[in-house]
């Protein structure tokens, strides 16, 4: 079993499950698990990790970026995707007086050159704005953008939890690789609000974030965890999967091809999402998890 990959644009290749390392502080792992976390994702075909330089409070680039240090044969095995635009009240940023958003070309500059140095590499794979700025001059970020990639610094570029409109003016300056959403059984906007249309419709794959309701599934005293839960370990049974690995592949059925990103730092989840890609659930499998989530039948 090995995790298929997809090519969105710019010659980019990512795995379709993504290792997602937001809570990566909270692992409290050393140097050395770190490396057997990545080993092991490596392994099962997952080679895409997705990070902003916001997460673990301006401090998880940093962890990551020292065990490539450490072991510098990793970098050219994996594709590092990271984010930028929230600027946080951290003792990391003793300039920001409040949380805010900032997409002007410095900052974004300024971002990617301490991401580089961060993760010790000469360049990222993928850079995303991580939420749409109303201030945002979408010439001005596509200027900066291109002239990141003239200087190999980036390879491709993307948005996340941009809305179709915002998408599409972006794209309209300079080609966007993604737009990384949040989706789920228990959040599923995106499918009804045109944003997975248009991405189909271009041939742009989504990055899906919270791909278990942010452990919503998990939750005891809602009922829609539990019908959802029922309904998911019923197909479960029928398939001989585990229950998480019924859910990834409901949202890698979606015809975007979507990319899903993974935010566990035990390695059968990351097992589980990756059997999911060879899984292909069928149309009343699929409508049983979309109406136990939302406790109604289809119109």
């Amino acid at each position: 079993m090995t995790c298929p990959r997809t090519s969105p644009r710019d010659g980019l290749t990512l795995s379709r499950i993504a290792a997602g390392m937001w809570r990566l502080m909270d692992w409290k792992m050393s140097e050395q698990a770190l490396r057997g976390y990545i080993d092991d994702c490596l392994a099962l075909g997952v080679t895409t990790f997705d990070h902003a330089d916001i997460y673990g409070g301006y401090a998880v680039e940093e962890a990551f970026g020292k065990t490539l240090k450490t072991h510098p044969s990793l970098r050219e095995q994996i594709e590092l995707v990271t984010k930028t635009g929230i600027a946080l009240v951290s003792p990391n940023r003793p300039e920001h007086r409040l949380k805010h958003y900032n997409t002007d070309p410095t900052h974004i500059r300024d971002a990617v050159e301490r991401s580089l140095r961060n993760f010790n590499t000469d360049h990222l794979d993928l850079l995303l704005i991580h939420r749409p700025d109303p201030l945002m001059r979408f010439d001005e970020i596509a200027r900066e953008v291109e002239q990141l990639k003239r200087a190999g610094k980036i390879r491709a570029f993307g948005v996340s939890n941009f809305t179709p409109a915002q998408f599409q003016a972006m794209n309209t300056f300079t080609p966007l690789a993604t737009n990384q959403i949040e989706l789920s059984p228990f959040r599923t906007d995106t499918i009804t609000d045109g944003t997975l249309d248009q991405l189909q419709g271009i041939g742009v794959p989504p990055m899906i974030w919270s791909a278990l309701g942010g452990g919503r599934l998990f939750a005891e005293g809602n009922d829609a965890a539990a019908r959802v839960r029922t309904v998911a370990s019923e197909i479960a049974d029928r398939h001989d999967v585990s229950m998480l690995t019924v859910i990834y592949a409901w949202l890698l059925r979606l015809p975007s091809d979507p990319i899903v990103i993974t935010g566990s730092q035990r390695r059968d989840a990351v097992r589980d999402a990756v059997t999911a890609t060879e899984l292909q659930l069928d149309r009343q499998e699929w409508f049983a998890i979309l109406e136990a989530a939302t406790g109604n039948e289809v119109a």
